[in-house]
């Protein structure tokens, strides 16, 4: 009797310490951005990528997703060459150079299927890197409850 009740009090301190550990881990994890990026106007766009790459990517938020759909699936043909207005033209970097760079330090790129058809676009089209979404995928992001969404 005496052994058992050892056992389940060794158990009960293991748990006491492990419990407060892993709720102070799960405090201090930053939640994830999925951002909705449907324009393909470059001043607006420039910004949308410049928050998700250095404000959330580079501030430990993870996942980091930008999800390129309406005429946003133009930003990432590799064919049509951008701007960066505003403060971030100083850096002369593209859109495609911004979502490159994006990418390169882990962030992700969905492209919408149904977009990228009406507007004539495939995989084959985008730059390096781009990633063909699809809704399970989307899905997986957008309802995952340590992800917070945001428009542009």
């Amino acid at each position: 009797m005496n052994i058992l009740r050892n056992i389940l009090a060794t158990i009960a301190l293991v748990l006491a310490t492990l419990i407060p550990a892993a709720a102070a881990q799960a405090q201090d994890a930053k939640p994830g951005l999925f951002v909705n990026l449907t324009t393909d106007d470059t001043w607006a766009a420039g910004k949308a990528i410049m928050f998700a790459h250095q404000k959330a990517l580079k501030n430990g938020h993870k996942p980091v997703v930008i999800w390129l759909n309406v005429r946003g699936v133009y930003l990432a043909d590799k064919k049509r060459p951008s701007h960066v207005h505003g403060l971030m033209r100083e850096q002369n970097m593209s859109i495609q150079d911004m979502l490159t760079a994006f990418m390169k330090d882990g962030g992700t790129v969905l492209m919408c299927q149904a977009c990228s058809a009406a507007a004539g676009l495939t995989v084959d089209d985008y730059i390096d890197g781009v990633e063909m979404g699809s809704w399970p995928v989307v899905e997986g992001y957008l309802f995952d409850p340590a992800i917070k969404t945001l428009s542009w």
